[in-house]
């Protein structure tokens, strides 16, 4: 038996095992070795290329797991059928990071300058120099050492009552819902959402098969008689900051939707985005510690409070809903990183948070008012502009004007960053462009849209 097909070279670093089964690998995919051909023994092919046994056998031995030949017992080696040719690997291409423009007004960063990256990067050295923590698969339902922080944390920020079992960690907001969801399933009809909805948590909803229904609202929110003609059994609400508006929710309105779920049987979703980060007036305290009968399943993050990057939420569950979810939580992978749980539960316990908290304030406050002042100057004769505080942003609402994706284009043409949004509404965000960037980037935005 010829050998044409295998050139090894034994000063190659690759070992000679693995050569001899790639070029074998090849051999049998081009055809030169065909389907159901005895291939040399062991011994033979040892002797004929001067190699080890071992080197011989180990490369049979991974052609076998592969499925590429077999190993028939007192007969020898066999090239398998069906070995099939690889497909060819595709071409690299080469993507260059995308350019921010010079002025970012985006939604979906913080200040590198107000980041708490020091004290941030110092808890989690602390983590990574504790082995006893890394070697080990986290909790299912989340870290206790960060559900115990948790507990006390949003009790004092955002009045939330529940005990550390309660409370669900997860990778953000997201990944939380499709847990609460598999709860809900079979349960609901229908979730209710006030206009102009939410489209990440409205997606979530459709995944899981869960049909979702926009409803008016009036200047307080979603009009509870509005939710009871819909037959809705949930509701997913904002009370912190509306979407659209960035107004909060009163509170007699909130007692009415509050009635509406003890009445109907059904419950509320509060996602309490940012709540926290009121800064022109104290924080309104959260519908879940209005609650007295379990109605209401809470949502909190860390986004903007800490990093963007920092993929870490919770969720806190009625207890009607806690034997459910138990019976299920082995179940569930954990999707947020055990390090960064554990590290910020310790910045929580610190009171490093709360600290960082207070700091925010004063930093978007004088940002929010820098930013809707200039805004004014430049715009205020042709644009309706509203400050939405705990969304971080102001939105510009044009009269006669190109679309608003025609608008956020010219302004990216001239490396200005804005987001386009609905019935003539572009929106700048104010949390992640340092204060002395934002002067200079109302007035190319001037000039862009003169």
């Amino acid at each position: 038996m010829t050998y044409d097909y295998i050139q090894l070279e034994k000063e190659n670093d690759q070992p000679l095992y693995l050569q001899l089964y790639e070029q074998l690998r090849a051999a049998a995919q081009s055809g030169s070795l065909r389907p159901g051909q005895k291939l040399p023994s062991i011994r033979r092919l040892s002797e004929d290329l001067g190699l080890s046994r071992t080197t011989i056998e180990s490369a049979y031995q991974q052609l076998c797991v592969e499925g590429y030949i077999e190993a028939r017992p007192q007969r020898g080696y066999f090239v398998l059928t069906g070995g099939g040719k690889r497909g060819a690997q595709p071409a690299a291409v080469k993507q260059a990071p995308p350019m921010l423009p010079r002025y970012n007004f985006g939604t979906d960063a913080v200040d590198s300058s107000v980041a708490d990256l020091k004290i941030w990067r110092r808890h989690i050295r602390d983590i990574l120099n504790r082995p006893e923590a890394l070697v080990r698969y986290g909790e299912h339902q989340g870290e206790l050492l960060l559900r115990e922080a948790l507990r006390d944390y949003s009790y004092g920020a955002r009045g939330v009552v529940c005990s550390s079992e309660q409370v669900v960690i997860g990778a953000g907001t997201q990944p939380l819902l499709y847990i609460l969801c598999g709860l809900l399933q079979g349960q609901i009809g229908a979730v209710a959402i006030e206009e102009p909805g939410f489209p990440q948590a409205e997606q979530v909803f459709a995944d899981c098969g869960i049909e979702v229904l926009h409803l008016p609202g009036d200047k307080s929110g979603m009009q509870p008689e509005a939710l009871r003609r819909s037959g809705a059994k949930v509701a997913y609400v904002t009370p912190s900051s509306r979407r659209g508006s960035g107004s909060p929710i009163p509170l007699l309105r909130r007692q009415e939707l509050l009635e509406w779920a003890a009445q109907t049987g059904g419950l509320l979703i509060e996602d309490d985005y940012n709540g926290e980060l009121r800064y022109r007036a104290r924080p309104i305290p959260s519908m879940q510690g209005m609650a007295a009968d379990g109605r209401v399943v809470y949502l909190g993050s860390f986004s903007k409070l800490l990093l963007p990057s920092v993929r870490v939420g919770y969720m806190v569950l009625p207890m009607r809903l806690l034997p459910l979810y138990l019976a299920r939580a082995p179940r569930y992978n954990q999707t947020a990183s055990k390090v960064e749980q554990l590290a910020l539960a310790d910045y929580v316990k610190s009171g490093q948070l709360e600290r960082q908290l207070r700091r925010l304030r004063k930093v978007y406050a004088q940002k929010s008012s820098l930013l809707m002042h200039l805004l004014q100057e430049a715009f205020g004769n042709c644009a309706q502009l509203n400050l939405q505080e705990t969304p971080l942003c102001i939105t510009l609402r044009f009269q006669n004007a190109p679309s608003p994706a025609r608008l956020a284009e010219i302004a990216a043409a001239n490396n200005v960053r804005v987001r386009p949004g609905p019935e003539n509404q572009v929106t700048l965000g104010f949390a992640g462009i340092p204060l002395e960037d934002i002067a200079p980037g109302v007035s190319a935005l001037q000039k862009a849209w003169k």
